[in-house]
Parts: structure tokens; C-alpha cells; sequence
């Protein structure tokens, strides 16, 4: 299968402006942009054909042409990564898959797209594939600590018997009584926002309007599940380093300290 992952961008953030410049220290302490280690981590990937950023800001196709990155430009006007996905599909030619790597989701293993891949060469009906973690009942608590506080602590997903996503939520999802946070992992599995997209959906996600479940929640995916298009979460095992993501300033350590337990440089 020819594998194009693609590394949405964009520099106004409302939480974080400049977010894709920030940089970050690895391992052996050497600063480096967010978005070259983001297409870093897309580089690691075995099964990817093609690596791209794909933004609309020239200060981020700058920064991207330094380290040698190929970049899609795209409109301002894109709402979510996915629909600024679909929009450089006719600049990748002849793909079979097409993978979202969020821009600041640059701790993603490569074994978790890796298995997305690997699923839909398995099911040629699958058209759009997402990861997840089975959380242990202790994060499940830290989670309804969280909620309890009125915080989001991450984005939960409940499937069908066939693993197809019955629903994605900011609350924590199923309800979970305390019986069920007796053994080594939990009924709650956190989604992890790495997405593989067949080109036909794509295409059928951006010529449908957002959906409400999509805007009540802020969740991109809702919008394929409003329109009938199922998608696939893949279970996949979580690494020995948190899989933090560069939502605001503050988190800027914490990754810091997970890029060096992971030995990234």
C-alpha cells in the first residue's frame, strides 16, 4: 500500500499562537521546532510512503524547508486537521491511505500507525482507522478526578462487537462502577488522535457540513460517524513514556521529560 502521512499545521492556536515553532529539547538536550520533531516521528514509521507538512502558514513552510520537509500548502479557511487533509489529497497523486498525524502529537510510536496500516490492508471495506489504549483502573480514577474537576483529561471511545467506534466523547465513556476497576485493565479505552483515511473518505468527510455532535464536542471524527462512516478503532499498546500532547505552555516540560525517557534526540 502506498502510505502518505500527512502532518497538519497551523500557527494560530488559539491555546498556544506559534505552537508548531515552539521548540523542544530532546534527549541529548538539543532544541528542535515541535514540527520537525512531529516529522520526525512520521520519518520512524515503516509503512509510510511519503511524509508531509501541510499548512498555511508561510513562517511554518519556512521552518519546514530548513530541516527538508516537503509541505502542501492549503486554505486558511480549514477547519480540523482532517478537513486540511482532504484538501492536499489531489497533491499526493495515486495513494491508497492517507494518515492524519497531528501536528503536536509528536510521541505517537510508530507501531500505532504501523497497526492502523495493517488493519485496513486487512479490511479493504474499512475506510477510516484510529488508535486506542485500554487504560489500567488507576488512570481510569485520575481520569474521574479530572472530570470531577471540570477538566478534560482525554478523549474517550466506546465500539461495537466489531470494533467500529460507537461514539468518541470528552466525558469519560462507558460508565464505569467501581466493580469494574478491579483487574489489571479497565472497560475504558482513551483514544489516541492519529487517524488513517481511505482517499474516498475523505473526500465524503469534506463535502458533508460539520455535525453538532462534532461542535458540542469539539471532536473532528464525530462528523464521519453523523454521516454513516464507520470507523475502525484499533486496540494498540501504550509505551513506557507518556503520550503527551503540546496543548499549552505548561506541557512543554512534561514532554521534555518524555522525549528523554524515550531516548528521542
Amino acid at each position: 500500500m502506498k502510505v502518505a502521512i500527512l502532518i497538519p499545521a497551523r500557527f494560530a492556536s488559539s491555546r498556544f499562537p506559534g505552537k508548531p515553532l515552539v521548540e523542544l529539547r530532546g534527549a541529548g538536550g538539543q532544541p528542535k521546532p515541535l514540527i520537525q520533531r512531529s516529522f520526525e516521528a512520521a520519518q520512524r514509521v515503516g509503512c509510510a510512503s511519503s511524509v508531509h507538512v501541510v499548512t498555511d502558514d508561510e513562517r511554518i513552510v519556512a521552518a519546514a524547508a530548513s530541516f527538508g520537509a516537503s509541505v502542501i500548502m492549503t486554505s486558511p479557511e480549514c477547519r480540523n486537521g482532517t478537513e486540511r487533509c482532504a484538501e492536499a489529497l489531489p497533491a499526493l497523486g495515486d495513494v491508497d491511505l492517507v494518515v492524519n498525524l497531528q501536528g503536536d502529537a509528536l510521541l505517537t510510536p510508530p507501531h500505532f500507525i504501523d497497526a492502523l496500516a495493517s488493519g485496513m490492508r486487512a479490511d479493504p471495506a474499512a475506510e477510516v482507522a484510529t488508535p486506542a489504549i485500554r487504560l489500567r483502573p488507576e488512570e481510569v480514577r485520575l481520569l474521574q478526578v479530572e472530570e470531577a474537576a471540570g477538566r478534560v483529561g482525554g478523549t474517550t471511545v466506546v465500539t461495537d462487537n466489531g470494533g467500529r467506534a460507537l461514539y468518541f466523547s470528552k466525558r469519560l465513556i462507558p460508565h464505569v462502577p467501581q466493580v469494574a476497576l478491579t483487574g489489571e485493565f479497565s472497560p475504558v479505552r482513551l483514544h489516541v488522535g492519529v487517524y488513517a483515511y481511505r482517499p474516498t473518505a475523505l473526500r465524503s468527510y469534506i463535502a458533508s457540513a460539520p455535525s453538532e455532535l462534532e461542535e458540542l464536542e469539539g471532536l473532528e471524527q464525530l462528523r464521519f460517524l453523523a454521516a454513516g462512516i464507520p470507523v475502525n478503532v484499533v486496540d494498540v499498546k501504550a509505551p513506557s513514556f507518556s503520550l503527551r500532547e503540546l496543548n499549552n505552555p505548561e506541557d512543554i516540560g512534561p514532554i521534555e521529560q518524555a522525549l528523554a525517557e524515550a531516548g528521542l534526540e
